[in-house]
């Protein structure tokens, strides 16, 4: 697994409007955007009856992992399943194309396809739903800018309006009824091997630090 640095920023309305600005007058947005420069994420998060994700996010555990299923603007042709590892502060992941269907299945108990998909992230996932007892958790959904500079390999993110609901099985077939999650928007910067000194003069904000900020732990607030 590839390794990426990332950091995270929680920014106020008037910190963002600044940040964006300045994106968009230097970079590009990622191709698959579209033409309106965002697009929206829906992520099924897994987590157990101890709540070991949320619960090793905030202790600031160092090898940790969590697993979710993602899609886009509320299009079912595609979907993944992904696992996201940190390991002493770098970020990676890795995830498996899944169907609509598979994710019904999965949604409401049936978990026998994965043992035998021949997809690892889906292999992995079954057996820790067997002895760690992962299950679906919280649904997340909010919009993303993305920003690409390819020195460095670098991605800046943008995502506002996040909200939140408690995770039901049917949430493929009938609409969940979210909740705010937040006011604020969270600025991404994830990068290789080097960050260049352009894209630290685009986000810096004064003395403002990186956090810690997770969409996940954030949700779990509201249940």
């Amino acid at each position: 697994m590839k390794y990426r640095h990332e950091y995270k920023f929680a920014l106020s309305v008037s910190d963002y409007f600044i940040v964006r600005s300045r994106l968009l007058a230097a970079l590009r947005h990622d191709p698959h955007a579209g033409t309106t420069g965002e697009y929206g994420i829906r992520s099924v998060y897994f987590d157990n009856l101890e709540d070991k994700a949320l619960r090793e996010k905030l202790d600031g555990v160092n090898n940790r992992e969590k697993f979710r299923i993602r899609y886009y603007n509320g299009e079912l042709s595609y979907l993944t399943l992904e696992k996201k590892s940190k390991r002493d502060g770098l970020c990676s992941k890795k995830g498996d194309s899944i169907t609509a269907q598979e994710a019904d299945r999965l949604f409401h108990g049936d978990t026998g396809w994965m043992k035998v998909s021949g997809r690892p992230v889906a292999a992995e996932l079954y057996g820790k739903m067997k002895t760690q007892q992962l299950r679906p958790k919280t649904v997340v959904d909010y919009l993303r800018e993305p920003f690409v500079f390819p020195p460095g390999n670098v991605r800046i993110t943008l995502d506002r309006e996040l909200h939140t609901a408690p995770f039901r099985p049917d949430l493929l077939e009938k609409p969940l009824a979210m909740l705010p999650a937040g006011n604020g928007v969270l600025l991404e910067v994830k990068y290789d091997e080097f960050l260049p000194e352009m894209i630290r003069d685009l986000v810096q904000l004064g003395n403002r630090q990186a956090g810690a900020f997770s969409k996940y732990a954030a949700s779990r607030a509201f249940g």
